[in-house]
C-alpha cells in the first residue's frame, strides 16, 4: 500500500524510501501496534485520477 502513497518518498542520500508524514508520537504508537484498520494518512499519489475521472 505504501509504494501508491503521495508520503511514501525516495531518500537519494540514503537510497531508501520512507514515509514522509508529520504524525505525534502517539499517532506513530498506533501505528505500529497496527490499531488502525489501514493507514489513516494514506494519500493516493495518482496525480492524473482526477483527470481521468473528469474525461
Amino acid at each position: 500500500m505504501c509504494e501508491s502513497c503521495a508520503f511514501y518518498i525516495y531518500d537519494e542520500e540514503f537510497e531508501e524510501y520512507y514515509c514522509d508524514v508529520n504524525m505525534d508520537e502517539d499517532d506513530y504508537g498506533h501505528l505500529m501496534q497496527n490499531s488502525f484498520k489501514g493507514c489513516p494518512y494514506y494519500q493516493d499519489g495518482d496525480e492524473y485520477k482526477v483527470v481521468r475521472h473528469q474525461m
